[in-house]
């Protein structure tokens, strides 16, 4: 889906965002001066204080329910099962019209939770494939969202007031917008960014102690997503287990086509996987 929805005013909204680490943090501060007011809601005391030290909302709170209590917008920054509890109570402590929107590495059990919400909420799934290998406010970087793809997933409730409002901030960040419906990118973000952190993992638990002594470029890129939260990575896995485990199947395919052609010695079999993965490579990246 794409198209021209109508404008929609951000300076005259009050916008909530529940959960400051590194995407909500940068999201504030690229919202920061840009509407009426801003609430935040964070349970770590000391991601609330640095907020306030930074002066980033207008209030700064320990409980989603009172950032959210006279929000027009709700943007869910917080993990993804911490997400799913909350959206339940969105109707007890929202009883006026709202958009509400998450940015979750995962979409369709939010989506689906979204579904439940009363009419009055107007609701969209996103995703910003933006990050830092360190989490958390410290990092967040307005800017952090600036060329990158933002995926937006709508229900078939949602209405012009959600896209116009997701177009107008995907704009605002300078991402660049991709519509897509929930269960599509799940199974393909299942290829693209899940089954890489298990393969990260893999090599950082395989690889021994003494290896350090010769980590190089290929090792680091190669072990960057190890560091991701584990508690985020956790969600993100049980969120969407059936494509990761798809993903899963068909990474061990092409790991057991080199591992056979290496036990017999095919070069010509082993050249092969190389240059068909060097050509996809090209295409995929050279642009």
């Amino acid at each position: 889906m794409d198209g021209d929805f109508p404008p929609f005013p951000l300076e005259k909204s009050r916008v909530a965002i529940v959960g400051v680490g590194l995407m909500g943090g940068s999201l504030a501060l690229a919202l920061r001066g840009r509407v009426a007011a801003l609430y935040l809601a964070d349970p770590d005391p000391e991601t609330r204080a640095l907020a306030r030290a930074w002066g980033l909302g207008d209030t700064v709170a320990a409980h989603p329910e009172e950032a959210v209590r006279h929000a027009d917008v709700i943007l869910l920054a917080a993990p993804i099962r911490a997400m799913l509890e909350i959206i339940p109570r969105l109707a007890e402590w929202v009883h006026h019209p709202a958009v509400v929107m998450d940015v979750g590495s995962t979409k369709v059990a939010v989506c689906r939770a979204f579904e439940t919400l009363p009419p009055r909420f107007d609701p969209i799934g996103a995703h910003p494939l933006a990050g830092k290998t360190h989490q958390g406010l410290s990092h967040a970087d307005p800017r952090l969202f600036a060329g990158r793809t933002f995926v937006l997933s709508p229900l078939p409730r949602t209405g012009p007031r959600a896209k116009g409002f997701a177009q107008t901030l995907v704009t605002l960040l300078n991402a660049r917008p991709v519509w897509m419906a929930p269960e599509t990118h799940d199974r393909l973000v299942a290829f693209t960014s899940h089954a890489p952190y298990l393969l990260s993992l893999a090599l950082t638990l395989a690889a021994p102690g003494e290896s350090r002594a010769v980590f190089g470029p290929g090792f680091e890129s190669g072990t960057r997503l190890a560091g991701s939260s584990p508690r985020m990575m956790l969600d993100i896995m049980m969120t969407n287990l059936d494509a990761v485990l798809e993903a899963l199947e068909a990474v061990e395919t092409v790991l057991e086509q080199a591992r056979v052609a290496l036990e017999q010695g095919r070069e010509a079999d082993l050249y092969a996987l190389f240059q068909e993965a060097l050509e996809r490579h090209r295409k995929w990246f050279s642009a």
